[in-house]
Parts: C-alpha cells; sequence; structure tokens
C-alpha cells in the first residue's frame, strides 16, 4: 500500500506550539487581527470562529480539514507576506540545529532558501508518496504535510 499524507491536525483552544504559529500566520494573512504567540487562546478562538463564519463552515473553533482548507494559501517563489512566515516557521519547527540562524528565516520573502527548504522538503515525501510533486510550491498537499508534522522529530 503506498504512503500517503498524514491527515490536517485537529487544533483548538488551549493547544501550544506547533502547529499554532502557522495558524496564527495563516489568520493573519487573511485578515485576522491575531498575535503570532504559540498560543491558541481566547483571541485566535474568535479570530478561528470569525474565520470559520465567513467561509460558512462549521463555527466551532476547532482547526480540522475543513478550516485549514479553508485557510491555506499556496505560495512560491516570490510571494511575500503572513503565509509565506507560516511556511518558513514550519521549517524553523523542523530546525533540528539548536541555532535558528539555520534554515529559512521567517521573514515573510519566498526567496531562494524558502524555495530550496521547500523543494526538499517535497522530495523527501516523494520517495515515500510518489504523488507528491517537487515543484517548489507550496500548495493544499505540501501545506497538508507541513501542518500536519510530517518529516519532523
Amino acid at each position: 500500500m503506498a504512503a500517503t499524507v498524514s491527515p490536517w491536525p485537529q487544533t483548538r483552544q488551549g493547544a501550544k506550539e506547533h502547529p499554532v504559529l502557522t495558524l496564527q500566520y495563516l489568520l493573519r494573512a487573511r485578515r485576522h487581527t491575531v498575535a503570532v504567540d504559540g498560543i491558541f487562546g481566547p483571541k485566535t478562538d474568535t479570530a478561528v470562529r470569525n474565520f470559520q463564519r465567513e467561509k460558512s463552515l462549521a463555527v466551532d473553533g476547532i482547526v480540522g480539514p475543513q478550516t485549514w482548507r479553508a485557510l491555506i494559501i499556496e505560495v512560491q517563489r516570490g510571494a511575500q507576506g503572513d503565509a509565506v512566515r507560516g511556511v518558513q516557521e514550519e521549517f524553523q519547527f523542523r530546525n533540528l540545529s539548536g541555532d535558528p540562524s539555520q534554515g529559512p528565516q521567517v521573514d515573510g520573502i519566498f526567496g531562494p532558501e524558502t524555495e530550496t527548504a521547500v523543494r526538499g522538503f517535497q522530495s523527501a515525501l516523494h520517495a515515500d508518496i510518489p504523488s507528491v510533486t517537487v515543484d517548489g510550491i507550496v500548495g493544499p498537499q505540501t501545506w497538508q504535510a507541513l501542518v500536519s508534522g510530517m518529516l519532523s522529530f
């Protein structure tokens, strides 16, 4: 049986760290004012519920598959902003060196270093999941693999 991308996580109030920072960056990219602090507190909960209401999703404050799919924004080289910061945060989450200067910086600019990281991540996934395309574009499948914590230790 072929391997598949891990399912979207269920993220809700009380969650901390991964993937809350990415969620908060994506909410900001969708024009919801929320602090990027890695804590899914009342303000993040309110932003999630408002987003769910806007998108005619179940308004439950739980960020599951449907909410994640509606939140993500495809990004690629040349893109800028909070969605790019979300991608870059995912690579900092996977940075095992203990040195935040290693890997893509969380600067919101999708330049060559971020593209290299994305392609490397996609290549590693492709080795086990042939349906993963190695194109340097963070679309739905790559977002799902990142947010679900694949290839993190």
